[in-house]
């Protein structure tokens, strides 16, 4: 599958940057923040932003095998995915299913994708007077989370994963509230959970000092 990709920045690492329902913009703040030491890859998943989606691209797990098949053509190996809202659920079915150890690390970002019971995923309603989501993104991300916005069998899939995550969740977020980051990151083996305070769904926007202080940590 062929697909819009940005691949910026040099260094020894290389970091796979997923965006959300809100396309690119979401996620540039996390390129930039790695782009003078490490080289990032950072796709337009089809379907978003005008880019086409092929007929047969219709799940999450379409996107997880296309962007391990990516780095496989690219021979990479110990790759750190940073990955918000929806990118975060592609990321957790690429390392349930990343067999030839392409990931090192997982950064997920008030990631969506597991069901989790009594703490449903609510789709984000923009503040008063603001334009709502580009009707074509909408349809795109439709079609891949599907009628329930969840994989049900993800979070028992999760105990495969053996490389480290971070999950990191806005306190005051409302898509997904911070007691379903902490039942996502109890599925994973080796996984630390933190909140961090007055952010909302997209902590590396609206709290950007203290989410890229919690990553960097993680990672150094």
């Amino acid at each position: 599958m062929t697909f819009d990709l940005l691949d910026t920045g040099t260094g020894d690492r290389t970091v796979l940057v997923l965006h959300g329902g809100a396309g690119p913009r979401g996620v540039a703040p996390v390129v930039e923040h790695f782009a003078p030491r490490a080289r990032v890859l950072a796709p337009t998943h089809p379907g978003w932003s005008g880019t086409p989606r092929p007929d047969w691209c219709t799940g999450v797990d379409d996107l997880a095998l296309a962007y391990l098949d990516l780095l496989e053509d690219e021979g990479l190996t110990g790759v750190t995915v940073v990955a918000s809202s929806f990118g975060g659920w592609v990321a957790a079915e690429m390392a349930v299913r990343d067999r030839g150890q392409r990931l090192g690390a997982l950064v997920l970002l008030d990631a969506i994708g597991p069901e989790v019971d009594g703490v449903p995923v609510r789709m984000p309603r923009p503040p008063a007077g603001a334009p709502g989501p580009d009707p074509a993104d909408l349809a795109a991300f439709r079609t891949y989370a599907g009628p329930g916005l969840a994989d049900p069998k993800l979070l028992r899939r999760l105990a495969r994963v053996r490389i480290p995550a971070l999950l990191i969740w806005g306190e005051d977020d409302t898509v997904v509230p911070p007691a379903f980051g902490k039942a996502y990151a109890a599925a994973f083996p080796d996984a630390r959970f933190e909140v961090v305070p007055g952010a909302g769904h997209m902590p590396a926007l609206q709290a950007p000092g203290a989410t890229f202080d919690l990553i960097d940590e993680f990672l150094d």
